[in-house]
């Protein structure tokens, strides 16, 4: 057999030029992996990355309207979208990976584009890259699904039983009834023995009689609010606010069309027909998107009031809110406050014209002012306003304003000038959600303590502590999250009143708070210094409130020292198998709330668990008394601090604090009666504000992390339940002890406020 040699011409190339074709065998294939499957499941990563691209556009308003924002972010990151995902189609080809590579290079973009837009809202690392794989995974899965229903691989039945139960999911998911937190104990409840009736006054969130006529002023000149522009009815004169503002971007006055210099007095105004003169109410929202314009918020409140008999005037300060495109003007706070004074100026110019809707309709002798968030503070500066502008020669004739109330709704109280506002005879009420997860921190107590009425006993300073209550809600423009998008989306809204509720509470307080100032109507009274007697008027949810007049006696207000066995007018104080000291009130931030109180801790190391734990005030002749007659009701603020107490080893759980009150008179009898007869010791509502508990503790540098606040709860004792247990005890003989007797327990609380009428 012959054998015949075989020669084969083998080609080597060189390796460059066989990179070169490798590289481009790639390169032609890139889509090699990209079948229809992957391509229609794209879709999902597109969704993903829309979501986020949307929830943006509603954190960052151009002014056009959310459908314009949304639409054009959506394009915008839809191009993003696209460059990107072809882009790292192109790079994963030239590694060879074999892999669907537009499918992994969209979510590649979504991983990092989300991450970007919730990082540039929280710089939080962790958070943002959390949130970015939760979504880019929902998307990715998503588009996975609706691949495999369009490769038509399985039978129509079973495809419409898939998306049955995705609907039923997802209908379950937003129809799913909320937990609403708990109700303390006892604290929503009038017992039948207590003395508390429920008020039989009308419902002061119902409409008055009164026919309203709804109307705006302005500038005239508004180029985004034809109401205040082209539309006004009245035209007003602009302010030059350049003596305060101290930044005031080119963009701001590109964007508004008018800068420092001249800044529009608009408002919106409820009229009731009538002849008047009615009281003036002047309503300023706080700080939000400038673009998203907040004073028609509180049309609710405004035609409420008119029909009431009373002008409200929504005040717009939308001009000095916060953009993402241009920052805040600095000191908006002191122009917040000077451009209440004003409007007030205005207003006044506008009545002594017989042309116009104001002429011989108002009574400057009887104003109040009603702000929501920084609008709360600015209220309380407008009120105390020579302590800021008693050196602007155009506020002349200001004391033709008689401004005798103050609202204040989840209040601000940063301090300007390095000065805080100091009301003085002027009525005060402050309202505060637990739910707030802008104003986390209940500021209003701290204007609230600093209210005083040297002069007028009439006046009074309530508060009222609201555990479902939210920031934004009490303005029907800012939506449901009080913080914007895409932070937002991460604070949870599960047990929260809806916003009507948090409106009709609104209604509620601040209507009977201008019957109770503006007109003495006495029948309301009540409302403020206990909230049950108005539970038939309010949302089913836990309260707090607090109330002082200028008719109290002051007994101890532990501001005067820090010597805590010491009391005003030769007073002494004791305490008796207790802990107890004098300390700062503070609230969920640990900042002071500008009191101090006594802290009486029972620790449950007596000897005998029925030893009773005490605190006494004692006066060697009698305690201070009120000029006009004896002593017919005692007063004091407590709140429960027994949470800040750590548990005991193998404690599994604690006996509720008891407390007895006991006065002796100045005859020597005593007489004692439980707290729990009037009202048990409330338990302070404990706060998640976001969808998990580690984000509570990481969102916003941890803003979110302490749950609960200390708020007080005032109590008001008749002396006629002690006359109850004591026929023989006798107020008129004057008071030498008051005791706090504690048993069970162990607990904590802090005593404020402790007084007579």
């Amino acid at each position: 057999m012959e054998l015949q040699a075989q020669t084969e011409l083998v080609v080597v190339r060189p390796p460059k030029r066989r990179l070169r074709h490798i590289l481009r065998q790639r390169i032609r294939q890139t889509y090699r992996y990209d079948t229809a499957f992957w391509r229609m499941s794209l879709a999902g990563p597109w969704g993903a990355g829309m979501f986020a691209f949307a929830l943006a556009a509603l954190g960052m308003p151009t002014g056009l309207g959310a459908a314009v924002d949304t639409l054009s972010f959506a394009a915008a990151g839809t191009a993003a979208l696209f460059l990107t995902a072809h882009l790292a189609a192109f790079l994963l080809a030239l590694t060879g990976l074999p892999i669907p590579r537009l499918f992994a290079g969209a979510l590649l973009f979504d991983l990092a584009a989300i991450f970007l837009i919730f990082y540039q809202e929280d710089q939080a690392f962790a958070i943002s890259a959390i949130v970015s794989v939760i979504l880019t995974a929902a998307g990715a899965l998503g588009g996975l699904l609706l691949g495999w229903f369009a490769a038509g691989k399985a039978s129509l039945r079973l495809k419409a039983g898939i998306a049955g139960l995705m609907a039923l999911a997802c209908l379950s998911a937003a129809a799913w009834p909320p937990d609403g937190s708990a109700v303390p104990a006892g604290s929503a409840e009038i017992r039948a023995d207590s003395g508390l009736l429920p008020l039989a006054a009308a419902d002061p969130s119902e409409p008055g009689g009164y026919p309203v006529d709804a109307f705006t002023y302005g500038s005239g000149r508004d180029i985004w609010q034809p109401e205040y522009g082209r539309h006004v009815g009245l035209r007003s004169d602009p302010v030059d606010a350049s003596a305060y503002l101290g930044k005031w971007s080119r963009f701001r006055t590109l964007y508004w069309g008018f800068h420092a210099g001249a800044l529009p007095l608009n408002g919106r105004v409820w009229m009731p027909q009538g002849e008047g003169p009615f009281p003036l109410v002047l309503i300023v929202h706080g700080n939000h998107l400038m673009e998203d314009y907040s004073d028609d918020g509180y049309a609710y409140l405004g035609n409420l009031l008119a029909s009431r008999g009373y002008i409200a005037v929504s005040i717009d300060e939308n001009f000095l809110n916060y953009s993402v495109w241009s920052g805040i003007p600095d000191h908006d706070m002191k122009v917040r406050s000077w451009l209440l004074l004003k409007h007030l100026q205005q207003i006044g110019r506008f009545a002594d014209r017989a042309d116009t809707p104001f002429s011989g309709k108002v009574d400057f002798g009887r104003i109040a002012l009603v702000g929501h968030s920084r609008g709360g503070q600015a209220v309380a500066m407008a009120a105390d306003y020579k302590r800021w502008f008693s050196k602007d020669a155009t506020l002349g004739g200001m004391d033709r304003y008689n401004i005798r109330a103050v609202a204040a709704i989840a209040p601000t109280d940063k301090k300007v000038d390095d000065q805080y506002a100091r009301l003085t005879d002027v009525s005060y009420l402050t309202l505060q959600g637990a739910r707030d997860g802008d104003v986390t921190d209940f500021d209003g107590e701290r204007q609230y303590v600093r209210t005083s009425f040297p002069e007028r006993a009439d006046a009074f300073k309530a508060s009222l502590y609201i555990a479902d209550a939210n920031h934004s809600q009490f303005n029907t423009g800012w939506g449901g999250r009080d913080v914007s998008y895409p932070k937002g989306i991460l604070l949870s809204r599960q047990g929260m009143l809806s916003p009507q509720e948090q409106r009709t509470i609104a209604k509620v307080y601040i209507s009977a708070f201008l019957e109770s100032t503006l007109r003495q109507n006495e029948e309301y009274l009540p409302l403020f210094v206990d909230y049950r007697t108005g539970l038939s008027w309010l949302p089913e949810t836990a309260y707090f409130n607090r109330f002082e007049s200028g008719e109290m006696v002051a007994w101890a207000r532990f501001d005067e020292d820090s010597n805590r066995l010491t009391l005003p007018d030769g007073g002494t104080a004791k305490g008796t198998n207790l802990l107890w000291k004098e300390e700062e009130a503070k609230n969920r931030g640990n900042s002071g709330k500008g009191t101090r109180g006594i802290v009486l801790e029972r620790t449950g190391d007596a000897d005998s668990p029925s030893e009773v734990s005490a605190y006494s005030l004692n006066w060697e002749a009698s305690a201070p008394s009120p000029e006009n007659g004896p002593i017919d009701m005692l007063s004091f603020s407590l709140s429960d601090r027994s949470y800040e107490l750590e548990p005991k080893d193998g404690e599994a759980s604690r006996e509720e604090l008891d407390i007895e009150v006991e006065l002796e008179s100045g005859s020597g009898e005593t007489a004692r009666v439980p707290l729990s007869k009037f009202m048990p010791l409330p338990r302070l509502p404990e706060t998640s504000y976001t969808l998990h508990p580690w984000l509570d503790r990481h969102l916003s540098g941890g803003k979110y992390k302490d749950p609960i606040e200390a708020v007080f709860q005032t109590y008001r004792l008749p002396i006629t339940a002690f006359t109850a247990e004591n026929a023989k005890f006798d107020a008129s003989t004057g008071i030498r002890r008051l005791s706090f007797r504690l048993t069970g327990g162990p607990g904590r609380v802090m005593l404020d406020d402790i007084g007579a009428y």
